[in-house]
């Protein structure tokens, strides 16, 4: 693999040379390697296809929990969340001691290595948001609460530069890794002056279905806002808003 140089960038293939543009630039490789059909069916390639299949569940998964947190997501800034996702959930199913390897899931593998997973490498919760928080899932009722202590938001939050306003953000989701379906529900606190005034304790609450037989993850947020002329911008479009997993519930 070799990076592109020039004022040109190239996209797609000449000859026996790919060009493609990743996050780390425009970069070059020369095709080759071994045939499809060969590693899809050679014995000797059995390891590559149980790789290649738990890789693939991985993907899956951490699709349908990006979708899970959409709504909360798309106040995050951060374009390499896919991929370190997929390498935590590679975690997950190798610890799964039920199935055979390359038949391992999410939902049968240690899934409590999610927990503290940082949505936003630019701005994770545990460097951002250091007042006390209590997250509490009931399982029977389906009632997701964080409970946030009594601070004073500019002592509590490290806010980046130009903040005048933040937001705090709770959200719960069940996970059917096999069907590929979720229930999730969010809820965000008011907008709070980013100023040294102390706030009263409160609680987010969000639900989802009672009872639920899936496994289930919270999460909790800090947005960043700033304001102009009475009005409320995502302060660099989100760059450093943070968004961590905090909660993990397996039944």
């Amino acid at each position: 693999m070799a990076k592109q140089k020039g004022i040109l960038k190239l996209k797609g293939t000449m000859g026996d040379v790919t060009y493609y543009r990743t996050a780390d630039g425009y970069m070059a490789r020369e095709k080759g390697g071994i045939e499809k059909s060969r590693i899809m069916n050679d014995p000797a390639f059995k390891r590559t296809r149980e790789n290649g299949q738990e890789f693939g569940t991985a993907g899956k998964g951490g699709q349908l929990i990006r979708k899970s947190q959409r709504i909360l997501l798309r106040q995050v800034g951060d374009n390499r969340v896919t991929g370190r996702l997929v390498q935590q959930l590679m975690r997950v199913i190798k610890s799964d001691a039920v199935n055979e390897r390359g038949l391992r899931t999410v939902q049968d593998g240690d899934m409590s290595q999610l927990q503290g997973f940082e949505f936003n490498q630019k701005g994770k919760l545990t460097t951002v948001f250091f007042t006390g928080f209590t997250p509490t899932f009931d399982r029977p009722s389906g009632a997701y609460d964080v409970d946030v202590a009594e601070f004073v938001p500019n002592e509590a939050i490290d806010a980046p530069r130009g903040t005048t306003h933040i937001q705090l953000s709770a959200g719960v989701s069940t996970l059917d890794f096999g069907a590929r379906k979720f229930e999730e529900g969010h809820i965000l606190s008011p907008i709070i002056p980013y100023d040294n005034q102390t706030q009263a304790a409160f609680t987010l609450n969000s639900t989802v279905p009672a009872a639920s037989t899936f496994p289930v993850i919270g999460v909790v947020g800090v947005s960043f806002f700033q304001e102009v002329n009475g009005q409320m911008y995502p302060l660099r479009n989100g760059v450093f808003n943070a968004l961590s997993i905090v909660t993990v519930d397996q039944p």
